[in-house]
């Protein structure tokens, strides 16, 4: 098996966890679905480099890459092991007679310049002195909330249309403390679930150091962006809070305790008494959770002096992080290829990018407000969004030199140049812009015979134009010909045909087939 290798957003946001949070190496794990191993490789690399938290404004990933693996970029050094494969693959010793030889044999193929037999052992056994037998759950102040939603949901009937809407009930609950907050929203889709969790902050009077959902996935649905890998979303939202996201593991039923009994309180001493009660707004039912929640949360404890409340205000409330000034801002992420006109799509509408990276991946980042794009972890462009489908939303410094000249054109501004060569210039001008879809679209025809003047002459420039509009062929092409044929000199004869001048590379002409004939005869 290869070494587990993370990509450099994972690597980010491993650091923060582990040199910011100083979270263990089991939970980083946990929180990024990756080896313990992978953790202490990574950390152990970055400490070594002399890598710190935080890092350089501005700091791209392939700088941040050099800095913890050079060997990566210079072919030097020695490949360390993922030791947490080497473990896993280990385990199926009996079944399989995977051997700790045949493992070494295997990394040797990988990296012939890595360790040899003997040291590789070593350093198994090392790193496998290190693996707690058993890992404790603990709740210390200030460090756990927990969430999840209830099974149960309620009953909302519209008052005009007598339609029934079942609500989901969101609980969150503080560790310590069994503190508990609860409120009803329409679905469990990623925006209320994030919404909920923004309003769960809100009511603690600031931020746990770590964030235990039952499953990840609860905020994921079809309708929403996100990484097969991770939600950034909620990893978005977790880095603006300064909270480590350590999902419950599957099977796992001590890590999710806390709040599986939170739900069976809010259900048992919250819905269950609202059972008999028509709610007629998701608003009046949250006013009734609020406050049914109140007096759970004000209850004594049977055995213990106190309640929740009591419990949290003295332990926990002084021990949780400060809310940051502005909340977070709901965005939804999508990875997409910068399309050969330096754009991309955001719900029918286009945004440019950089001209550079035409064919490159990015990661677009869209608020109720903005519309940002990233690629490699940087910010590339940013605009403020707008809801024209099929509009084009574009930044003249994003463009090719070649193009941003023709942005600095309007319409109005090519007609009047245009007037002062003469009205027939003009009405070219203007019939030219007319015929096109989108008026940008006619720029480059209209600035292509206005340079013809400069090369013929204004005064045939003008004759040019005239016979064009006489003769309905509109296009560069044929004001070219007109010059070069000096079709223009000539004085129309009164009750003529009009000629339309037609120059294209496939076609012909009558002299091509009178020439041939003159052949075939002789």
């Amino acid at each position: 098996m290869p070494e587990e290798r993370l990509s450099m957003r994972k690597v980010r946001e491993l650091l923060r966890l582990k040199l910011d949070l100083h979270l263990s190496d089991r939970a980083v794990a946990r929180s990024l679905g990756i080896g313990k191993g992978t953790v202490q490789r990574y950390a152990s690399q970055a400490r070594a480099m002399g890598v710190g938290w935080p890092l350089p404004e501005g700091l791209s990933d392939e700088d941040l890459e050099k800095q913890i693996f050079p060997e990566r970029t210079e072919g030097k050094g020695i490949e360390v092991p993922d030791w947490q494969e080497v473990h896993r693959e280990l385990k199926r010793k009996k079944k399989t007679k995977v051997t700790l030889r045949l493992l070494w044999e295997e990394y040797r193929q990988r990296s012939p310049e890595g360790y040899g037999y003997s040291r590789f052992c070593d350093l198994y056994r090392e790193w496998e002195g290190t693996i707690d037998v058993e890992m404790r759950q603990e709740y210390l102040a200030g460090e756990k909330l927990l969430v999840d939603y209830a099974g149960q949901t309620m009953s909302v009937v519209n008052r005009e249309t007598g339609e029934v809407r079942e609500a989901q009930v969101f609980v969150g609950t503080s560790g310590a403390s069994n503190y508990i907050y609860t409120e009803a929203t329409w679905t469990q889709t990623l925006p209320d679930w994030i919404a909920s969790h923004i309003r769960t902050f809100e009511f603690m009077g600031g931020v746990h150091e770590i964030l235990i959902p039952d499953q990840l996935k609860s905020g994921i649905t079809k309708a929403c962006w996100y990484d097969p890998e991770t939600n950034r979303t909620y990893a978005d939202m977790a880095e603006h809070y300064g909270i480590a996201v350590i999902p419950a593991r599957p099977a796992s039923p001590r890590d999710k305790a806390k709040v599986e009994q939170a739900v069976e309180m809010v259900e048992w001493q919250c819905l269950a008494p609202l059972r008999h009660r028509t709610f007629f707004s998701l608003g009046e039912l949250n006013q009734a959770l609020r406050e049914r929640s109140k007096v759970v949360n004000e209850r004594p404890f049977q055995k213990l002096p106190g309640c929740r409340r009591s419990v949290f205000e003295e332990l926990e409330r002084s021990a949780l992080r400060p809310l940051p000034v502005k909340a977070y801002e709901y965005a939804e992420y999508k990875k997409a290829k910068v399309n050969v006109d330096y754009h991309v799509e955001v719900d029918r509408h286009y945004y440019s990018v950089p001209y550079q990276l035409v064919r490159e991946t990015v990661w677009i980042r869209k608020t109720a407000h903005v519309v940002e794009i990233l690629h490699r972890n940087q910010r590339v462009a940013s605009h403020l969004r707008s809801f024209v489908k099929g509009g084009y939303t574009t930044i003249s410094e994003h463009m090719p030199k070649s193009h941003r000249e023709y942005k600095e054109w309007s319409p109005d501004r090519l007609v009047h140049w245009a007037e002062k060569n003469g009205p027939q210039t003009a009405g070219l001008v203007k019939k030219i812009l007319a015929t096109r879809v989108h008026p940008v679209q006619g720029y480059r025809a209209c600035l292509g015979i206005m340079r013809l003047g400069k090369t013929y002459g204004w005064g045939r420039l003008e004759d040019a134009c005239s016979r064009a509009l006489r003769t309905g062929c509109q296009t560069y092409g044929s004001v070219e010909s007109i010059l070069k044929k000096g079709l223009d000199k000539l004085v129309p004869t009164a009750g003529a045909l009009p000629e339309c001048v037609i120059d294209h590379e496939h076609v012909r002409g009558a002299g091509y087939y009178r020439d041939g004939s003159e052949e075939s005869n002789g």
